[in-house]
């Protein structure tokens, strides 16, 4: 259920099948309906949006907006829910299970992990590392929901960190904490990048994603590569050491030069033995999906149900063939799958499968 959520006034909409496809001309919402079910999850959702700019517009005022989903688990059913209070504010976001309070985000992810491609993932290969290093966390956190708080306190001791530098204030004891923090939280991080890396590549190379191209996913990580080497407790000494010795530098700079804030992920076409970023357009949009694929197959397995899969606009950047091999695998998928396009008759193959829908100005109509 919707409210006053982007372009959305109201909706109230019950998808039961595996896979939903929703299509329609450009503007009518349909990314934003993806965007609404991402914040089931943990996280700030498949834009990474302000909370303030999610509600719905009337004029040069934005409304309260409230985003709600029932979902079936292998534990039986729950509520989920999200929004801005209804009395403000506008900028701050609360979460209900069942109805009642979530003090934690982290209280979610025991019960839905969200994976998602959009057209704007096709610059992940161009883009700098900070775009592949935050996709590649949102794979980790899915398995891991753990993972979030390592990253989160790494990040808050990094920001202290700088600040302090940038300050030139000199309390040596903070700054040892802060380095302390850092280094605990950031290679737990890199840690579980590593291993989340490790089991996908078992999974990909193992053939799950049929027709699609294998990836190989690798870390560009000098942390990831202490890690092969030793003992997380001493990586983590010398990280603490390296931080303390490097402060003026890192001042200078306004970052840390070395941490968990430096990892890289890397793809390659392993047939072709091939990076991600030298491969045609639609050499990268397969590996992705290869990827995404790879992943809810992993976490299926791992946890007992796969990731929701929020695929917008995938299909029409794919040639038939791959297209075919995408409906089947997402048939085949102990998940739930969405698919936003603009041409209903691309879809035509997920016919008796798929539940399929319209979406226009006026709301969202069923098409099954």
């Amino acid at each position: 259920m919707l409210k006053d959520f982007r372009s959305w006034a109201a909706l109230e909409a019950r998808f039961q099948a595996p896979v939903l496809v929703v299509t329609g001309p450009n503007g009518v919402g349909k990314t934003n309906l993806l965007e609404a079910i991402s914040l089931l999850a943990p996280g700030r959702g498949m834009r990474g949006a302000k909370i303030g700019d999610l509600g719905r517009r009337v004029g040069e005022d934005a409304l309260p907006w409230a985003v709600s989903g029932r979902l079936a688990t292998p534990t039986g059913e729950v509520d989920i829910g999200t929004g801005t209070p209804p009395d403000g504010p506008l900028d701050k976001r609360t979460f209900r299970l069942d109805g009642m309070p979530v003090k934690a985000q982290t209280e979610l992810a025991a019960h839905i992990a969200v994976v998602w491609l959009t057209p704007q993932m096709d610059r992940l290969f161009q883009e700098g590392a900070s775009e592949r290093r935050r996709f590649l966390d949102r794979l980790v956190w899915a398995l891991e929901p753990s993972h979030a708080r390592a990253v989160a306190a790494y990040e808050n001791a990094t920001a202290q960190r700088n600040r302090l530098l940038a300050e030139r204030r000199g309390d040596a004891g903070w700054l040892a904490a802060l380095e302390d923090a850092m280094a605990s939280h950031g290679v737990a991080a890199v840690a579980a990048r590593r291993a989340l890396v490790q089991r996908l590549n078992a999974v990909l190379a193992g053939g799950v994603v049929g027709a699609f191209p294998i990836a190989r996913l690798d870390l560009a990580c000098p942390i990831a590569a202490a890690l092969e080497e030793m003992p997380a407790l001493e990586v983590e000494e010398r990280l603490r050491a390296d931080l303390a010795a490097n402060r003026a530098r890192d001042a200078a700079a306004g970052s840390a030069a070395v941490g968990a804030h430096k990892t890289d992920l890397r793809m390659t076409h392993a047939e072709k033995n091939v990076p991600a970023e030298l491969c045609s357009t639609g050499e990268q949009k397969a590996l992705l999906v290869s990827v995404v694929l790879g992943h809810a197959a992993l976490i299926g397995a791992a946890r007992g149900f796969a990731p929701l899969l929020l695929l917008d606009e995938v299909a029409a950047h794919l040639d038939e063939g791959r297209r075919t091999a995408l409906f089947e695998a997402l048939a085949a998928l102990p998940a739930q799958s969405v698919l936003t396009g603009t041409d209903a008759a691309m879809f035509e193959p997920l016919a008796g499968v798929a539940e399929r829908f319209t979406a226009s100005p006026e709301g969202l109509s069923s098409l099954s």
